[in-house]
């Protein structure tokens, strides 16, 4: 029953991508549903962009290892993304009308730039993408028993298709279809666990010491790796491009803003649900919480819950994470074909044969992403490692960029490679504070020497005049 519902789901979900391709016209259809979205489906939209893997496996399992403190990058940092992307960037780069982020940063400061912005853009969904079908390749493990790289693999092929023959208007609305299944799915578990635990009070009584531990001790080490740990998804999301493709789909600048606080709030609060059902599971079956932490759930469900309970939570689970991962696939093609193939195609290409490149992205991505899903297993930190390339390198040109008329291509380009190599050197060191600190610091400090020592020419013209 369990293995047929999901089944069905996956059929109706790959139905719903084929009837959304209708839509799709032209590459700016794929890219942003040709920037129609109503409300209620850029909300869920936004909501559902990290709402997968590492917020029900990764965060779950962190949770029980080392309580509030150890979530703080995700859900809290992914909301204060939102929380800032609605303050500070969704009117600006809305009005801008563009296509991509990486049309940004050529925009800004060039088509040099927005090739080696392209460059460094692209990599960091490799490992998101790769995070969601591990939680995709657990969850036909626990229910069919299936090895997981073949479950990798079948997750991977319909994901892949659905966003291959429908892009974002696929996106969007199977998104607005999940959201509406996670909700209703963790609701439900959680009302039936917290019940036969005794109660939301009893669950939350008698939690382990230090569960509720949220702010930092007084050290400044700790003090500076707690920022960065808000700092992860928090900054580092906010110059990604499947946040800006969702932002910049919906159909005006008031829709775009409300969106960003609508979805924060939805995600902060659907994200304590997987946190709350992991201690019940904690306080009712200890024994699921021995060994990997991230199958808790999903064996819990297995072993102790009726069958309609199942279809709900494994419903839930498939939809949080396909609705991710679709996303993760659609923003790197994206950026390649129009940042990358673009421009050096010279005027050479139709839009139909960019939409043909970007489709055949899509395949290319998923299939890399797939490879590393089979060769890596840990959720939380792959999803970790492909927010922080953004963070460093790429935050600092797009801030400035945004609020710095003497922000310069040469101060962005230096703050890109610089925060980059900052980051990789420190990696290699037993430093006492994580590398993404001293390379954002590099790269803020890179941005701003550069662009003042070398000005762009309209800067300099206008110094002048």
């Amino acid at each position: 029953m369990l293995l047929i519902s999901i089944v069905l789901y996956l059929l109706v979900t790959v139905l719903i991508g084929y009837w959304a391709s209708s839509r799709v016209k032209t590459s700016g259809d794929f890219m942003l549903a040709g920037r129609s979205l109503p409300l209620f489906l850029s909300s869920s939209a936004l909501f559902a962009t990290w709402f997968g893997s590492e917020t029900v496996f990764g965060a779950s399992s962190e949770f029980l290892k080392g309580g509030l403190y150890s979530v703080i990058e995700d859900p809290f940092g992914a909301a204060l993304c939102l929380i800032l992307f609605g303050l500070f960037f969704a009117r600006k780069l809305y009005t801008m009308n563009l296509l991509t982020l990486g049309d940004f940063f050529k925009v800004r400061y060039g088509a040099r730039v927005e090739l080696v912005a392209g460059v460094f853009i692209v990599p960091s969904y490799i490992g998101y993408i790769a995070a969601q079908l591990v939680a995709m390749g657990l969850i036909l493990n626990a229910v069919t028993g299936m090895v997981m790289w073949q479950g990798i693999v079948v997750s991977a092929v319909v994901v892949t298709f659905y966003t291959y023959i429908g892009g974002m208007w696929a996106i969007s609305i199977t998104d607005f279809v999940q959201s509406i299944i996670i909700i209703g799915g963790l609701l439900v578990l959680a009302i039936i666990l917290a019940g036969k635990a005794g109660g939301v009070a009893t669950v939350l009584s008698e939690a382990q010491p230090g569960t509720f531990r949220f702010l930092p001790k007084a050290s400044g080490i700790e003090i500076i790796t707690w920022l960065a740990a808000w700092s992860v998804l928090g900054l580092g999301s906010i110059p990604s491009q499947d946040v800006f493709q969702r932002v910049m789909s919906s159909n005006s600048v008031r829709t775009a803003v409300r969106s960003c606080f609508i979805a924060a709030g939805l995600y902060l609060t659907i994200a304590m649900l997987p946190l709350f059902i992991s201690m019940c599971v904690r306080h009712l079956y200890p024994e699921f919480t021995i060994g990997d932490t991230q199958l808790a759930l999903p064996t819990m469900v297995l072993a102790h819950a009726a069958m309609p309970v199942q279809v709900l939570f494994f419903g839930s689970l498939l939809s949080a994470i396909m609705s991710t991962t679709s996303s993760a696939i659609l923003a790197p093609a994206a950026i390649f074909s129009e940042n990358l193939v673009r421009p050096l195609a010279k005027h050479r290409f139709t839009d139909k044969h960019f939409l043909f490149i970007t489709r055949m992205a899509v395949l290319g991505f998923a299939a890399v992403a797939t490879l590393m899903a089979c060769l890596r297993t840990n959720i939380y930190e792959l999803v970790g490692e492909s927010s922080v390339l953004s963070l460093v390198s790429l935050l600092a040109p797009m801030v400035l960029g945004l609020y710095w008329k003497r922000a310069s291509s040469v101060g962005a380009m230096l703050a890109m490679v610089t925060g980059i190599i900052t980051w990789i050197v420190g990696q290699q060191m037993n430093l006492p504070w994580p590398a993404l600190v001293p390379a954002l610091l590099v790269s803020m400090v890179s941005m701003i020497a550069g662009s003042l020592i070398w000005k762009d020419k309209s800067a300099i013209t206008n110094d002048k005049s």
